[in-house]
């Protein structure tokens, strides 16, 4: 078949009205603007998508976007004028089983929607609709998640050779979020964290003015942002000479994370690849010490679906960019957190992080 004749590839909205038409509903509401931005491109503050299962697609946004919207916005959508109370512009034109956002959807603004829809109208609760197709990424998404992991890997890099003895883990943190954004990145996708020694038992440490440690571990945790894609990537790094405990605590950690890895393959349940590295962890002795879930799905935002954790739901799919992050917390002398960002592929994942894993001694 020649490329004249082929047929387009179904839109973001053509996929999801597939899933309504699955689900039995009439319409869907996506008020999100991280779902809207996904399904429109629009990155305005104030914006709302009616997407049918019979094919007609809305937008509305208020005064302040009009522009914006005719710039974003693909012109399968009707581009419509609104009020800065969307949900009472969309109203008249619901009908049938119209689901809305309840993962993200207020009480407030559900019961001022459904004072405004006509008696035809079952307003459906069908949160996480957009969030499915996110999981999975487009080609597109995975080169730009791809581009936010190698600014960090050189923004490590760049602290490996500056040093982190004697430096205080806010300046450290703030050096990082200067390097990423004069590497091209639009911030970092999250709080920095820097954690030396005891702090660094902390899996969320906040940044402290207290100098790093010689001869300790430091947990390094950071992502970037690319044209609204997110990275996620943590190295530990030790500052001199180390005891047995933390070595070995280390080469456990590392050695989890990598059967972790080779795990992580279409159709294989999340809570199974979870279970690797929390039982590889277990029989090193330290399995109560490793509290939170290997991993989480990176795109958009930085946690988004699948989430790799004993309580996590479902498989893993081809397409979904994920975390592998096991972690070992020793209270009151040091932590130990390896993490990559992973696609997760047919022929194995495809490991976007690249500053090495083997422990690196920065004085």
């Amino acid at each position: 078949m020649s490329g004249a004749d082929r047929a387009p590839a179904p839109s973001r909205a053509d996929r999801l009205a597939e899933l309504l038409r699955e689900r039995d509903l009439d319409a869907l509401l996506v008020t999100n603007l991280v779902n809207l931005r996904y399904l429109t491109g629009f990155t305005g503050t104030n914006g709302l998508a009616l997407v049918r299962a019979d094919g007609e697609r809305a937008f509305l946004t208020d005064f302040r976007y009009l522009d914006q919207a005719e710039a974003q916005v693909p012109g399968e959508f009707e581009r419509i004028r609104g009020k800065e109370s969307l949900l009472e512009d969309a109203a008249p034109r619901l009908t049938g089983r119209v689901g809305f956002d309840d993962e993200h959807m207020t009480v407030k603004a559900h019961e001022r929607l459904g004072a405004h829809v006509g008696e035809d109208v079952t307003l459906v609760a069908a949160g996480g609709l957009v969030e499915e197709l996110r999981a999975v990424k487009e080609p597109g998404e995975v080169v730009r998640i791809a581009r936010a992991a190698k600014i960090v890997d050189e923004a490590l890099r760049a602290l490996a050779e500056a040093g982190l003895t004697g430096r205080t883990e806010r300046a450290v943190a703030i050096s990082l979020e200067r390097d990423l954004r004069e590497r091209g990145a639009e911030g970092p996708s999250f709080p920095i964290i820097v954690a030396g020694g005891a702090h660094g038992a902390l899996p969320h440490a906040g940044l402290r003015d207290e100098p790093i440690p010689a001869d300790a571990l430091v947990i390094v945790d950071l992502g970037a942002i690319v044209e609204g894609s997110c990275s996620d990537c943590t190295r530990t790094f030790a500052t001199g000479a180390l005891d047995g405990e933390p070595a070995e605590v280390y080469a456990l950690v590392l050695a989890a994370q990598e059967r972790a890895l080779e795990a992580v393959r279409p159709g294989a349940g999340v809570v199974e690849v979870d279970a690797v590295a929390r039982e590889a962890i277990a029989d090193g002795g330290h399995g109560e010490r490793f509290g939170h879930g290997l991993g989480h799905g990176v795109g958009l935002e930085i946690h988004e679906r699948p989430r790799l954790s004993p309580r996590g739901e479902g498989t893993l799919a081809a397409g979904n960019v994920v975390t592998v992050e096991p972690g070992v917390y020793v209270s009151g002398a040091f932590g130990v957190r390896i993490e990559d960002l992973v696609v997760v592929r047919e022929e194995g994942p495809e490991v976007l992080s690249r500053f090495p894993k083997a422990l690196v001694t920065v004085e």
